[in-house]
């Protein structure tokens, strides 16, 4: 084995541990108590987060830029794919602060089959520590509903470049 294949091995090693690591924070959150905001559906109808859970207990909910992002974009094409095996476990739902006839538009001409809201007017997204000064940041959060109605967090992760939630980006590593 060449010494950059060893180094590699090496690295992979280290990036599990540091993903170790960072599982046990992300547990450290379970519990975390969420509000029930309003969103806004395709219908411009308020609607609360705990309604969205379906007949589901728990719900991965998708905090996403809106279609000016290239990138988050990209990952709902993803997530658009894995929508069904998610969905017979928990409820998905992709928010993002873009007017619904914009969601709805270029929603229906992606094929998304997902629910989506807007979280215009709601802050849903900062309270989850989803923006920052103003403007929206991607990521998930892993939400629960009790059988008291009560809502929590679960998880988190935030998304970016290289992430574990996009495949492209570590297939684009792998070419030159």
């Amino acid at each position: 084995m060449t010494e950059t294949a060893e180094r590699i091995y090496a690295l992979e090693g280290r990036i599990f541990e540091l993903e170790e690591e960072l599982a046990q924070l992300r547990a450290k959150l379970a519990g975390e108590a969420v509000a029930d905001y309003e969103l806004t559906n395709w219908e411009g109808e308020k609607v609360r987060l705990s309604t969205l859970f379906g007949a589901q207990d728990h719900m991965l909910l998708i905090h996403n830029m809106g279609f000016d992002c290239p990138y988050c974009t990209m990952w709902a094409d993803g997530f658009n794919a894995v929508y069904d095996h998610v969905a017979a476990k928990a409820a998905f739902v992709l928010s993002s602060p873009d007017p619904v006839d914009r969601q709805r538009r270029d929603a229906m001409a992606r094929g998304w089959r997902f629910p989506m809201l807007s979280t215009a007017g709601s802050t849903l997204a900062k309270d989850l520590g989803f923006e920052r000064h103003g403007k929206p940041l991607p990521g998930v959060s892993g939400l629960v509903k009790a059988p008291d109605g009560t809502l929590a967090r679960h998880g988190m992760a935030s998304f970016g470049p290289g992430d574990r939630f996009c495949p492209v980006w570590n297939l684009l590593d792998l070419l030159p």
